[in-house]
């Protein structure tokens, strides 16, 4: 099922945003909106469109379902991820590693291959510098499944052939954006941090139109 709003949106870069009703992912729609670029959302209900004003496509279907995903990415240049699950501290998590599998075969498919997906600081190598809070209490009695499932994620999308780019943001905040983000590479002395998800939105769409960081995983912190 797919609606098409009324707007005069430029018709590039045209894009696909998985995550869209997320508290990142409202920023990331709300910035492309005001760039002009044509952007592209996935929802799971149509009562969730109704949130979206300048979106020129909504598709209504599951992030984990390969033929919604084909109809959301077909003609699309690039689709940026910001799918997040809840904290679970018992139950194994899945749903973005099956979601990201199923988002590469689409892509591949559609032949569409710039992707960038946001994970979070404790993924792959960054893991360990979230802070002692974090690092000691919240992480491991919440969020431990969340981020094997993040690390299965990252693996599905570094083993992949697309042009891709996986963003680490440190501890989320709903503060207003600074517009003065530290890019981290080497974490040896980084322990801790927190950065606006209306910056991380910010990073995530200049990545669109940038190679600085194809293939790479940097991590985003004030």
């Amino acid at each position: 099922m797919t609606t098409t709003t009324d707007t005069n949106l430029a018709a590039a870069p045209k894009i696909l945003i998985l995550g869209a009703t997320g508290p990142t992912g409202r920023h990331i729609v709300s910035q492309a909106v005001g760039r002009r670029y044509d952007v592209t959302v996935l929802v799971r209900s149509p009562q969730k469109a109704t949130a979206f004003k300048g979106v020129k496509l909504i598709v209504v279907g599951d992030a984990r379902d390969e033929k919604a995903l084909r109809q959301a990415t077909k003609g699309r240049d690039a689709v940026i991820s910001a799918l997040g699950t809840p904290a679970s501290p018992f139950r194994e998590v899945t749903l973005l590693s099956t979601a990201t599998r199923a988002l590469v075969k689409a892509m591949k498919a559609e032949h569409v291959s710039r992707l960038v997906t946001i994970t979070g600081m404790g993924a792959g190598d960054s893991a360990g510098h979230g802070g002692l809070l974090f690092d000691k209490l919240i992480f491991p009695a919440l969020l431990r499944n969340v981020y094997a499932d993040k690390n299965r994620q990252e693996a599905i999308i570094k083993g992949s052939d697309l042009d891709w780019t996986i963003v680490r943001p440190s501890i989320l905040n709903n503060k207003s954006a600074r517009n003065a983000i530290r890019t981290l590479t080497d974490l040896n002395a980084f322990h801790g941090g927190s950065i606006s998800r209306a910056d991380v939105a910010t990073f995530i769409l200049d990545q669109i139109t940038s190679d600085a960081w194809l293939g790479r995983s940097p991590s985003i912190s004030w």
